[in-house]
């Protein structure tokens, strides 16, 4: 099994926790602030625990994953099991298995000011240095969506 990395980022988003929980996850601003990722980026699925959802960027490539645990406007678990290539699940491969499932977990808590959002993710050692860039970058995004509504 692939060594995995847990790596957290936080921010304080001048919100309401509800309005913050609902720009993290509603569709057209899950857009938005994950296009730092990938410009495109977008989910296919539901986040109703247990829920199979499938993380997808323009090209078929993404992340296929099912809800571990959803307490609105609280906690979501999203515990990841494979990959897309070409629009295709792999969740079965060798190279999948090595370190399926890895898991992301995104915390609200409301804090003077806002609300604080922690993202806590496992991270496999050739993502490391990406997610390091990029989460903090995406948190910036998500505090700009969520500050103009």
């Amino acid at each position: 099994m692939a060594e995995s990395k847990r790596m957290t980022f936080s921010t304080t988003i001048n919100a309401p926790v509800d309005r913050v929980w609902r720009t993290m996850l509603e569709d057209e601003t899950y857009r938005e602030w994950t296009s730092v990722f990938a410009e495109g980026s977008a989910y296919e699925g539901s986040w109703e625990p247990g829920a199979k959802i499938r993380f997808t960027a323009p090209g078929g490539e993404g992340m296929v994953a099912e809800i571990a645990e959803h307490r609105p406007r609280e906690y979501v678990s999203i515990r990841h099991l494979g990959m897309m290539q070409d629009g295709q699940e792999d969740t079965t491969s060798a190279a999948v298995r090595s370190w399926a499932p890895i898991y992301e977990n995104y915390r609200f808590r409301e804090v003077p000011g806002g609300t604080e959002v922690m993202v806590e993710m496992d991270s496999l050692p050739a993502f490391d240095q990406q997610m390091r860039e990029l989460w903090p970058k995406a948190l910036v995004r998500l505090k700009e969506v969520a500050e103009r509504e």
